[in-house]
């Protein structure tokens, strides 16, 4: 089941047009971000990244944009089997030469002479789900430099002349089949666009806030899982005639880390009450930036926790395989959760700036004369 990873409130309407009315029991209509956390935790409860990275990605991040902005004949055309999964698709907006700088975009779409296609070349690069999705959301460059150039396209993948695609090795999220991929004068029906020109930067803005808490709230369960697993192995392994957990520089690490992650828990808890009781209008202004610094700090608790499980195991933790093998993969995806989705320091960058942002206007409001007294 993958409809879990789409935003709350959930698409009513779509899902049941093709026999969707509960998930695992609950009412649709019912489905909360809450109840989003909870699965998210759930199909991370392994410690590892591969059922959400190979099976949701695409699902989670590359749907909502043709949901909030696409046309009704772009959904009837796409919907359908996107959502029931007879198609997949990803979503493609990082470049060799743009990551998180969106901005900077190079591959271009231009009208064909006949005005019936976009003519798209370029390649995109470290596109989750890439390598096995028959459709990409992707980003490209319609007119002129900046982030008013830029659009929504519904591109083909699989089987598409000019498309050519191979996955790349990568160090952790190994299952989310990382790819390049290349297009030589690919084309896209004009009515795949998604929305308006020129607001691809505002759908691909709004897209990140979701895809940045769902990586946050998977990177919390795997660092639960790898301070669980230390807290395990030092209870029964011995050295120097006694177990681990009787070292106080042990107990010392797992405090350490277990003091951050049951702060981001709290955190994150807090986080969804708020997507859930907020209008939707006032969440995107007061949690923008906090989606970024939670986001950020999941994957520097991630960090911390897999480290310390890794330390702890010591050798064990060194192997990929025997005792230690979950705690070294674990590891190995804490970059999959710092870089992904917005890396590390511009995510904190940008929750300063949004801050800062918020702060000024709040302040020209409170300055803004209020009339006379008439005592």
């Amino acid at each position: 089941m993958l409809l879990p990873n789409l935003p709350s409130p959930l698409p009513i309407e779509w899902l049941h047009r093709v026999g969707i009315y509960d998930i695992l029991g609950t009412p649709i209509e019912e489905w909360t971000y809450i109840h989003t956390g909870i699965w998210v935790d759930e199909i991370s409860r392994s410690g590892l990244s591969g059922p959400a990275g190979s099976l949701t990605a695409g699902f989670a991040y590359a749907i909502p944009p043709i949901l909030k902005f696409g046309s009704r004949q772009l959904q009837e055309k796409y919907l359908p089997d996107f959502l029931t999964g007879k198609a997949r698709t990803c979503i493609a907006i990082t470049e060799p030469s743009a990551g998180s700088d969106v901005a900077s975009i190079e591959t271009n779409a231009t009208i064909s002479p006949d005005g019936r296609s976009y003519i798209v070349n370029g390649s995109k690069k470290w596109i989750t789900n890439g390598i096995w999705s028959d459709y990409a959301v992707m980003a490209v460059r319609t007119s002129g430099p900046g982030a008013k150039g830029l659009s929504l396209l519904v591109v083909p993948l699989k089987n598409t002349p000019g498309v050519t695609m191979r996955r790349l090795k990568v160090t952790g999220q190994i299952a989310g089949g990382t790819t390049y991929i290349e297009l030589d004068d690919v084309r896209v029906p004009v009515e795949d666009l998604i929305g308006q020109e020129g607001q691809g930067m505002k759908y691909i803005m709004t897209n990140f806030n979701h895809e940045r808490l769902l990586i946050a709230l998977g990177a919390t369960r795997q660092a639960r899982v790898a301070l669980s697993s230390a807290l395990g192995y030092v209870l029964k392994r011995e050295a120097f005639g006694k177990p681990l957990i009787d070292q106080p520089v042990v107990r010392h690490r797992l405090a350490k880390a277990g003091a951050e992650l049951e702060t981001l828990q709290a955190w994150l808890d807090q986080f969804l009450h708020q997507m859930d009781h907020l209008a939707k209008s006032e969440a995107d202004v007061r949690l923008g930036g906090l989606t970024a610094l939670v986001k950020a700090k999941a994957g520097m608790v991630l960090n911390e926790c897999a480290q310390t499980a890794v330390l702890l195991f010591g050798g064990n933790g060194y192997t990929r395989t025997g005792q230690g093998e979950l705690v070294e993969k674990i590891y190995r995806d804490v970059m999959g959760a710092r870089i992904p989705g917005g890396s590390e320091d511009v995510m904190l960058d940008l929750a300063i700036r949004q801050l800062v942002k918020r702060y000024n206007n709040a302040s020209e409001v409170l300055e803004r004369p209020r009339g006379h007294s008439r005592i």
